[in-house]
């Protein structure tokens, strides 16, 4: 018996049939042009050089507790044919291989969202986790962070895959012709992420990530429905996926380097900082009689700073070039820190 999670058993078996009739092809010379193309990224689960992450690996510090998911189409070509329903956002909410899956169909996404923030440490930082069958069948997706929920960056991501055939609806893929896109590994196995890999931003703080976006690869191959990788290569996937399954199913996305501080471990209560973004003026409200106030920049650097009596502070942003940056109140021993943006 061949079960596929969240797919039905007869997605499986037609896998499993069509899986052996392209091996057979493949013994006969028969395979498709991509065999051809250089391979030059990790290997898939098993293989020296893999880089896939086990569900229960220690490694794995948190995992993601709020999700939000926008359907993708079962058919990006045929909007009639309805949208992807297969699970919801809860189910990527909390460990790898525990809730099930929620499928995003053609270009659909979801944001998750921690309640610590990610950090850049050394090494992968998180890694986001899909359902494939044996790590051949590969439904990938794009990934993207945000430090404050409004500008995103994506992962550098690589497909040399073949695209002169379409990677037809349950086609294979080789995993070490892919980088950086979710989905590179079978079921209860995470592919990593490293912030480092992310082009420097004065508006992405990676030392504060709070939000990871995936998004499903369509897969296609035509001008009009295709994704382009960073070196504007089409990333050829399985397609078309016309099943409420269709699409990258996402099981979780587990924390690897987060914030040693989180922002409810922070004690200075009734603070108020407004408006976020800012562009010219940042207001303080805080009640307590005398207070420390700071404007921190990505480096760590102090830019400005106020001592105040009560009420409301005016902290004036002029002279700040656009960015991400921390501002931290300090009042009787306690303080809080809170991030904003300088538009």
């Amino acid at each position: 018996m061949f079960r596929v999670p969240g797919k039905g058993f007869i997605k499986a078996l037609y896998l499993f049939l069509m899986k052996q009739l392209f091996i057979a092809l493949s013994v006969f010379g028969l395979c498709f042009s991509s065999t051809n193309l250089y391979s030059q990224f990790p290997p898939p689960v098993g293989q020296a050089g893999t880089t896939a992450i086990f569900k229960d690996s220690s490694v794995f510090v948190s995992w993601a507790n709020a999700c939000k998911v926008i359907r993708g189409l079962q058919d990006i070509s045929v909007p009639s044919a309805g949208y992807a329903d297969v699970g919801d956002s809860s189910l990527a909410i909390g460990p790898a291989g525990t809730n099930g899956v929620v499928s995003l169909g053609d270009g659909g996404l979801a944001i998750l969202q921690f309640n610590i923030p990610i950090s850049n440490g050394v090494g992968p930082d998180f890694a986001v986790f899909e359902n494939s069958f044996d790590g051949q069948f590969l439904e990938l997706a794009l990934v993207e962070v945000s430090s404050d929920g409004v500008n995103y960056f994506r992962f550098p991501a690589i497909s040399n895959t073949d695209t002169t055939t379409q990677t037809w609806s349950f086609g294979l893929t080789d995993a070490t012709k892919i980088n950086n896109l979710a989905g590179k590994y079978k079921a209860e196995y995470g592919t990593p992420f490293d912030l480092s890999d992310i082009q420097d931003n004065p508006l992405l703080d990676k030392q504060w990530i709070t939000h990871v976006k995936v998004i499903d690869v369509v897969g296609c191959i035509q001008n009009q429905y295709c994704v382009r990788d960073a070196n504007q290569h089409i990333i050829n996937d399985p397609w078309p996926t016309a099943f409420g399954s269709g699409g990258f199913d996402l099981d979780a996305v587990g924390v690897i380097h987060q914030q040693t501080v989180g922002v409810k471990e922070l004690e200075l209560q009734d603070v108020s900082v407004y408006p976020n973004p800012a562009t010219d003026i940042l207001y303080v409200n805080l009640s307590s009689i005398n207070y420390f106030v700071e404007v921190i920049n990505v480096m760590g650097e102090v830019v400005l700073k106020s001592e105040n009596k009560s009420g409301t502070t005016s902290i004036y942003l002029y002279q700040l070039t656009q960015g991400i940056y921390t501002i931290r109140i300090a009042s009787n021993g306690k303080q809080k820190q809170i991030k904003f943006v300088k538009h």
